[in-house]
């Protein structure tokens, strides 16, 4: 299976194994939950997978890498105790608590979360020495006389033996005990998944032509040479932070995470053709609508600009409506006769520039909604000041009461974070970016308060309980007009893109692929189910329309046959 479908299978062993009885007792007994073994080549998220059912399931992570411990970390320290058997004391051999089982606890206390997953990566890999206590570990689920908590669930991953010359082999009575999920590449999980992370465009339009590179192993003469699921991803944010701040990508930059130079070569020069379609394409223009030159009256019933680039002239000119088309035949014809890899480019270039449209809309929404429910206490607290004479004086309670709020939610991401608790980055986004907007309100409402405000006294009457919140509300007011602007902009670029395709390829193959990567991306599939677009909803019914037609007809000549 692929690395999304074993993403699944763990949730519902997790769910499962979580499952509680009427008497609060866990329905399949801690003793009879087996261990998962996950084994797939290195690199193709492993473990990345693990910190997104943590996150979804709402339980902690306790994460190591168990080739980085030797028998004593594992198992603890021996020292002796005095114990009395019958009438007699005797020397006993005991260990000090695992430092893996210590850190379950540890974030247990620190959380409070009290059910979570211990991952051991590279469970197959461990030395001689530390080989048996493992194999102890995986059938009863302790180190040394040290037991994992109940309500903590064991997930194991290893390598395959070609991949890694360092595994073991697994007795049968060990695979008995295990739950064996066996993963392979697969770059159509990985592109789901890219469109969420935001992958670079670059890497996503190259890996639709060269499927291949996607991941490769092989070994010659000087050594062994690699791609992997993780070197494209990390690459993806070098080649993010270098564009941001106008740094190189080269061979030798796409070398140190693509260690094949082939791939890196090849990937290298692919970049630069990229940036070049960039440029002559001038996304912008065709996000914008700018493909259209219009002189003279239009007539009523045309569209107006932003959703295609129309415009009606002033009706006083009385000229006559003469479109004047910028994408001129010679110039749709080239695009039209353009090599597969050109077009696949342009097409990943639209889809990256309306995603980020998308995913900026989609993190606008969820910072607005945070705020709502922080606004929604500060007003509870508001109403109950108006009858507090002291609390009613307070010219800055409102902004005391946001800045509390903004502490409160960093103060908790800052827990989550040290206690181990995975946290996406699209979460803390969000709530940073919240914090920052209710930060700089606090900030001006006190500045408005020191200036005395509305109270022509210059008392604190202008800036009673009330008022306060009449400020919140219109700043949230505007907050708001400003997030209906950019979705109804992203849904004006989404029909100029639309427009723009078909001015140039009809409803050819072209036209099929957009749509196809446009349903297949997180935010834009997002973004249509909050929003709808009419272009797409009417694109997507001609072209189901026409394969079903295409269906039909290639059935009748079958029949005639």
């Amino acid at each position: 299976m692929n690395i999304k479908e074993a993403k699944e299978v763990i949730i519902h062993a997790v769910q499962a194994y979580l499952d509680k009885d009427e008497t609060g007792a866990y329905t399949i007994p801690p003793e009879r939950q087996r261990p998962l073994l996950l084994m797939g080549p290195p690199g193709i998220g492993k473990t990345a997978i693990m910190e997104q059912v943590a996150q979804e399931c709402g339980i902690g992570l306790v994460s190591y890498t168990i080739t980085h411990h030797t028998r004593q970390s594992a198992i603890g320290l021996p020292f002796i105790s005095q114990k009395r058997y019958g009438k007699r004391e005797y020397s006993v051999t005991e260990y000090t608590m695992s430092e893996i089982i210590a850190s379950v606890y540890d974030q247990i206390e620190t959380s409070g979360v009290q059910e979570g997953i211990l991952f051991l990566d590279e469970i197959n890999c461990v030395s001689e020495t530390l080989a048996p206590t493992m194999l102890q570990f995986l059938q009863y689920k302790t180190f040394g006389t040290h037991r994992v908590p109940d309500g903590f669930i064991i997930v194991t991953a290893g390598n395959p033996p070609q991949y890694n010359k360092s595994v073991r082999d697994f007795d049968i009575v060990t695979l008995d005990r295990l739950r064996r999920i066996d993963i392979e590449e697969d770059l159509a999980a990985f592109r789901e998944y890219a469109s969420r992370v935001g992958i670079h465009g670059s890497i996503m339009a190259y890996l639709g032509i060269r499927s291949n590179h996607f991941y490769s192993i092989r070994t010659e003469v000087e050594g062994r040479h690699f791609v992997t699921a993780r070197g494209w991803e990390d690459l993806s944010r070098t080649i993010q932070v270098h564009e941001k701040r106008s740094l190189p990508v080269d061979e030798g930059l796409a070398v140190q995470f693509l260690q094949d130079p082939e791939i890196a070569r090849s990937f290298a020069a692919y970049y630069d053709l990229y940036k070049k379609y960039k440029d002559i394409y001038r996304i912008p223009d065709i996000l914008a609508g700018r493909f259209f030159a219009e002189e003279g009256l239009m007539d009523p019933s045309s569209e107006k600009a932003g959703v295609g680039g129309k415009e009606a002239s002033p009706a006083a000119s009385g000229q006559p409506r003469r479109e004047i088309l910028l994408l001129d035949p010679v110039r749709v014809q080239e695009m039209k006769d353009a090599p597969f890899d050109e077009k696949l480019s342009l097409i990943t270039l639209l889809i990256d520039a309306l995603s980020r449209s998308f995913a900026d809309c989609a993190a606008d929404r969820e910072v607005q909604e945070l705020i709502m429910r922080e606004m929604a206490g500060v007003r509870r607290a508001l109403r109950l000041a108006e009858d507090d004479e002291n609390a009613s004086n307070s010219r800055n309670l409102a902004a005391d009461l946001i800045s509390e709020s903004a502490t409160k939610i960093l103060r908790t991401l800052r827990k989550k974070k040290d206690a181990g608790i995975p946290v996406s980055r699209e979460e803390e986004r969000v709530q940073r970016l919240a914090c920052r907007a209710m930060d700089d309100f606090a900030a001006a409402l006190r500045e408005k308060a020191a200036e005395g405000g509305k109270a022509p006294d210059d008392s604190s009457a202008g800036f009673s309980p009330r008022a306060q919140y009449g400020l919140i509300r219109d700043w949230f007011s505007r907050r708001e007009a400003q997030r209906q602007e950019s979705v109804r902009s992203a849904d004006a670029q989404l029909t100029n893109t639309f427009r723009f395709l078909s001015q140039v390829y009809g409803e050819g193959q072209e036209m099929v692929l957009f749509l196809t990567e446009l349903s297949a991306g997180y935010y834009s599939l997002r973004f249509l189910n909050e929003h709808g677009n009419e272009s797409y909803f009417r694109y997507n019914r001609l072209l189901l329309l026409r394969d079903h037609t295409n269906a039909l007809r290639d059935e009748v000549i079958r029949l005639m046959d």
